[in-house]
């Protein structure tokens, strides 16, 4: 049973919606959970411009303060119904590890919880992101020769983020670790990866770290899975991986994604 959601966005994120953390409290109360982790696009490493057409990944930098202390707010004002947690899910960014490591040293002392997530690739010295849409991924795959070199480069990213040392404040839980299959019903690897995915769990077993049991890729038409898929998050419970609940919601009536979709055969951590 679900206890905790461990992935929850807000409108602080400029592709989110406007409901306030007060909804989402009060819907994760309503639902009988114990306690949520907000976990908003983190501000993009200095240096790093957002290749998205909309340039709307992640929040601004000025409005970080606001975020930290409007939760501090709220964490206390619900802290006799609501565990609420204040953290960020942070993007790595290959070729930015001292900049996200920088950042991580200024804001880690203020947060509670928070994600580890590969959204961008780098491509002949040119990042895309690659899950923002159909077109994006098309892009990557024909640069780089095919559906299969985008999974593969996909994982090699997602394997230097889980080694790659950003210092006392790196988060300790990997998001969405499959997310590069967010468009597999239209462009489908033609090989499996669990051997890649397998050596990747090896090492967040070895480091301790969490994983992020995504409920949002059933909500995506060209998915319909969580990240990862059940038979992925029972070989990693079966190694002792604690797995934590994530529903990725953009807006309050994203929260309980994929639900009925997770595996029964593991029980889910809180983090």
């Amino acid at each position: 049973m679900i206890k905790h959601d461990g992935h929850i966005h807000s409108y602080y994120c400029p592709h989110g919606s406007s409901d306030s953390f007060a909804q989402y409290c009060e819907q994760a109360i309503q639902k009988g959970l114990t306690g949520i982790t907000f976990t908003e696009h983190a501000p993009l490493p200095k240096g790093f411009i957002d290749p998205t057409p909309t340039m709307d990944s992640a929040m601004d930098e000025r409005h970080l303060t606001s975020y930290i202390e409007e939760l501090q707010a709220i964490k206390s004002y619900y802290k006799s119904k609501l565990n609420v947690l204040i953290g960020l899910e942070i993007d790595f960014v290959e070729g930015f590890e001292l900049e996200t490591n920088q950042f991580l040293n200024t804001y880690g002392p203020f947060l509670d919880d928070s994600i580890l997530s590969v959204h961008f690739l780098k491509i002949e010295d040119i990042y895309y992101c690659m899950d923002y849409s159909p077109d994006t991924f098309k892009t990557c795959s024909d640069l780089l020769g095919s559906v299969d070199h985008v999974y593969q480069l996909y994982y090699e990213t997602l394997k230097k983020s889980v080694q790659t040392n950003l210092g006392t404040f790196k988060p300790t839980r990997i998001g969405h670790i499959t997310l590069c299959e967010k468009f597999q019903k239209k462009y489908p690897a033609t090989k499996s990866y669990r051997q890649d995915i397998q050596t990747i769990l090896s090492l967040i077993h070895q480091m301790g770290y969490q994983l992020d049991y995504n409920g949002a890729g059933t909500l995506k038409p060209l998915c319909g899975l969580t990240y990862p898929p059940a038979e992925i998050a029972e070989a990693a419970s079966e190694m002792g991986i604690p797995l934590v609940y994530g529903s990725d919601a953009h807006q309050v009536k994203g929260m309980f994604s994929g639900v009925d979709m997770l595996s029964t055969n593991q029980s889910l951590s809180s983090p």
